[in-house]
């Protein structure tokens, strides 16, 4: 089956064939490393994650570059607060976000290009296009002429005479045109900056990417990622930059994730509701936020509320719940899969297999994984004798969560770790501590071995007012917080 990938460029569906067969190049827009990054900024880290492990799984070769954006206005601004250098700045906030990044528990890339480890290949870049007649120099600034470009426009579907119609009264005398934008700009006085054949300056933000991709991949890629917000410029001024020195195709599917929304709205400084992902995983759980991402298409809006991460709770403890019943059954005595549970999910890859080749369809992908869940759940009980058939079963579980899991970097931890780690997050949202509860399914445990099942239903009724759900097998009680 052919995997297909919505392209930004063409808005349509396309078969994906890479530029040489059996290998990827894979560009995705990192962060630019001022501060720590928001839960927002990881949507698509997550998501490319994906994207990387499933062409891996159809037998590419690919190769991942995530890049940081190490010089930049927001960081020399920042410095200057902070009173710190900007390369200091950048260094610490690279490796508070290496440590959220190893947090969330995925794949390292294959590179991690910064910007100020590439200014030979920027201002090289920027030479060629002043002598392929795309860029001018002024007054120590070089500005890619947008007129030089015939095809500007062809990614955001933006049209040049309108964006000059849109343009404000440019006060910027330097540009021939309101729509040029810097490739090098001249330092300010007391900034930061490098030698140039221009003058001493920086580089501006968009060919820093053109630059870096060239020197990993050469002239041309297969896949460049980012979020919707950077389709334009940002992409947009990639093309023209990287198309106007190599003559040459630069990107052969673009692909963008869409944004998160917060109760109806978008994530932003000024309503206040920025939240970090170091500040999101002291609440809560890596296994929480990738699901919250990937439970939705990478192209649909992303809610995150309190009832989105209620949903993610629900359906980790789902898939969690069945496979530590299927784990408590196994040994390394157990080698053989039950025929009939192994049909059921060979049944279930196969439509995993089309979702993801449809354009990464997750929320489909995840349908089939819950049918082979509530399957699990029909057939293995807790307190089932163990025999080879149930035994045979909870191992093709296992092997199945487990595999779907790996291209997603879930469902990797020991399941009832994890069911208890989820359990006391919740506790302590509830202001409930693990011993209190402890204590009343004992209390409730002592009654019902007493036969007082007056008093047994009433602790059950103050347990359940409390949150919890108190299940009873052969083997005595077990109790979980209501999910």
């Amino acid at each position: 089956m052919s995997q297909k990938i919505y392209s930004s460029q063409s808005k349509q569906l396309e078969e994906f064939i890479p530029l040489t067969p059996g290998q990827v190049k894979m560009y995705v827009c990192g962060p630019t490393v001022y501060n720590f990054l928001h839960v927002g900024n990881f949507r698509g880290v997550v998501f490319f994650n994906l994207v990387r492990n499933w062409l891996e799984n159809q037998g590419y070769k690919v190769t991942y570059a995530l890049n940081f954006t190490d010089v930049d206005d927001k960081i020399i601004n920042r410095a200057a607060d902070m009173g710190v250098a900007p390369h200091d700045l950048s260094e610490m906030y690279i490796t508070e976000y290496k440590k959220d990044f190893a947090s969330l528990g995925l794949r390292p890339h294959d590179h991690n290009p910064k910007v100020t480890e590439h200014m030979d290949e920027i201002r090289s870049m920027v030479q060629t296009l002043i002598e392929n007649k795309k860029a001018y120099e002024t007054q120590g600034d070089v500005m890619y002429s947008i007129e030089s470009f015939q095809g500007y426009g062809k990614l955001s579907g933006r049209n040049t005479d309108e964006l000059q119609a849109g343009a404000r009264v440019d006060v910027d005398e330097k540009k021939r045109s309101p729509l040029d934008f810097a490739l090098w700009k001249a330092a300010k006085p007391g900034e930061v900056s490098w030698p140039s054949p221009w003058g001493p300056g920086r580089p501006g933000w968009h060919i820093e990417c053109s630059a870096m991709i060239k020197k990993i991949f050469g002239e041309q890629i297969d896949i460049h990622g980012g979020g919707m917000d950077l389709i334009f410029p940002h992409h947009e001024n990639e093309i023209a930059q990287s198309e106007g020195c190599t003559g040459k195709h630069f990107v052969k599917y673009w692909m963008h994730n869409n944004m998160l929304n917060f109760g109806g709205q978008k994530m932003s400084k000024s309503l206040g509701n920025v939240v970090t992902m170091r500040e999101f995983m002291e609440t809560y759980n890596a296994e929480i936020y990738k699901w919250m991402i990937l439970s939705v298409h990478y192209r649909s809006m992303s809610d995150f509320s309190d009832a989105a991460i209620d949903r993610a709770v629900a359906g980790l403890a789902r898939v969690y719940s069945a496979l530590s019943l299927a784990e408590s059954y196994l040994s390394p005595e157990v080698t053989a899969v039950d025929p009939g549970f192994e049909k059921i999910t060979k049944e279930a890859w196969v439509k995993i297999e089309a979702a993801l080749n449809d354009d990464f369809g997750t929320p489909e992908a995840f349908a089939a994984m819950f049918e082979v869940v509530r399957q699990f759940n029909n057939q293995v009980r807790r307190g089932l004798k163990s025999n080879p058939a149930v035994q045979g079963k909870a191992l093709a579980f296992v092997n199945f969560v487990r595999k779907f899991g790996g291209l997603l970097s879930l469902f990797q931890e020991p399941a009832h770790e994890f069911l208890v780690k989820l359990d006391d997050m919740l506790l302590r949202k509830m202001n409930i501590e693990r011993p209190q509860v402890d204590a009343l399914v004992a209390e409730r445990a002592k009654a019902r071995e007493a036969k007082d099942f007056a008093k047994s239903d009433e602790l059950r009724g103050k347990l359940t007012a409390m949150g919890i759900s108190v299940s009873d097998t052969p083997e005595g009680s077990f109790w979980e917080v209501t999910k």
